[in-house]
């Protein structure tokens, strides 16, 4: 009647530690997602500059250049932020492999 887990679930948590080689990777890869971001914001920055709008109304025309200045702006904060992660990863990688090269010689000495 009553639905009881008979094997007991374990909760192991496997704590990974940083490693150049990871932080080098994962740099890598941000910065090539935010370099095809880049090339996304310019396209659809283009796309926009070459079809002007159609219309004398001017609700519709500040309402429209709203929305497309919004679309860039996503596009760009996203560009960006995987910009300052790729960075960060490549700073973080710098660091780990100037702490292991330290630690090789304290201890040879």
């Amino acid at each position: 009647m009553s639905d009881q887990n008979l094997t007991p679930q374990t909760d192991t948590k496997i704590q990974v530690t940083a490693s150049p080689l990871r932080c080098l990777t994962g740099a890598v890869i941000s910065g090539g997602m935010g370099y095809a971001m880049y090339s996304l914001m310019i396209a659809i920055a283009t796309n926009f500059a070459t079809k002007p709008l159609h219309s004398i109304n001017p609700l519709v025309i500040r309402i429209s250049s709203a929305v497309r200045t919004l679309v860039v702006g996503v596009v760009a904060l996203g560009s960006g932020i995987f910009g300052i992660v790729a960075l960060g990863l490549l700073a973080l990688g710098v660091q780990l492999l100037v702490q292991e090269l330290s630690k090789q010689k304290s201890s040879e000495n």
